[in-house]
């Protein structure tokens, strides 16, 4: 079950080690994408997917234990995560054209089981959470490492400048409803952030120009993540979406902006071409 943890009253820095945390799994999955191949990227990849997933099933359901009585009964969330984190690996290794259709395993079988109001919350972060995950692999495998360290890069230094600039400056929320401490001037300070990385890596001859105007699209997805995660945990009545990292929150906590930020890319690249990061 997941436990919320009481709000207590902090400076303008009281956050700091959240966010502190949140660049060091950001840093750790950089890492196993940096340093794991072949079936082990796939296997940790795996693994990401079931955790985040027992997140998102036990936020859209574990109120109702009495009332939605499935297969997997009170242990549904710790069921569909290993269901997840199975269909994840059967995804990642089975290289057939159909294949990402395990992917939709965990949605099909868990969405009877979830509350009834959020059974359209369920399937659609659900699929984002298994979508992801793959295709951070495709990433990985298919535009090299230094794409991937770049995507990890905007996320960091939209984070960072958005969280210092934000609490230096101050000024207006930007969506107080859902994330009462994002204000205009940290959220667009994330996009100048953004966008000098992409300047930097194109001066530098590290990639296309293209970065310049793609950075700040994708760092606007990471921080749109981040805000249809915090409706996640309001809509459930949680202030974290776990206790697994102890003291700051859950791992989808510490993973909304990187699932912003890769569905935009992904979505880009449907649309032109993506960038070169050398």
């Amino acid at each position: 079950m997941i436990r919320t943890r009481p709000i207590v009253a902090a400076g303008r820095w009281g956050d700091l080690s959240r966010r502190v945390a949140s660049t060091l799994v950001l840093l750790a999955i950089g890492v196993l994408l940096a340093v794991a191949q072949g079936l082990w990227l796939r296997l940790g990849m795996a693994v990401i997917s079931a955790i985040t997933f027992w997140e998102l099933a036990a936020m859209t359901g574990w109120k109702y234990p009495a009332r939605h009585v499935t297969l997997f009964g009170r242990s549904r969330p710790v069921a569909l995560a290993a269901i997840a984190g199975v269909s994840q690996s059967v995804a990642l290794t089975s290289f057939g054209s159909w294949s990402w259709l395990a992917l939709l395993v965990p949605i099909l079988l868990g969405l009877p089981g979830a509350a009834k109001r959020d059974r359209g919350t369920y399937a659609i972060f659900g699929i984002a959470i298994m979508l992801v995950a793959y295709e951070l692999v495709m990433f990985r495998e298919s535009f090299g490492l230094n794409f991937v360290l770049w995507l990890m890069g905007v996320i960091i230094i939209s984070d960072t400048a958005g969280y210092f600039f934000g609490r230096i400056i101050g000024g207006p929320k930007f969506w107080p409803a859902l994330s009462p401490k994002k204000t205009w001037s940290g959220t667009i300070a994330g996009w100048i952030g953004a966008c000098l990385l992409g300047v930097i890596l194109w001066a530098t001859g590290q990639g296309n120009a293209t970065l310049i105007w793609i950075s700040p699209l994708v760092c606007f997805a990471g921080q749109m993540g981040d805000i249809a995660e915090s409706w996640l945990k309001r809509r459930a009545g949680v202030k974290d979406s776990s206790n697994l990292i102890p003291g700051h929150g859950g791992f989808m906590d510490r993973f909304d902006a990187v699932t912003g930020a890769v569905l935009a890319t992904m979505l880009i690249g449907f649309l032109t071409s993506l960038p070169v990061v050398n």
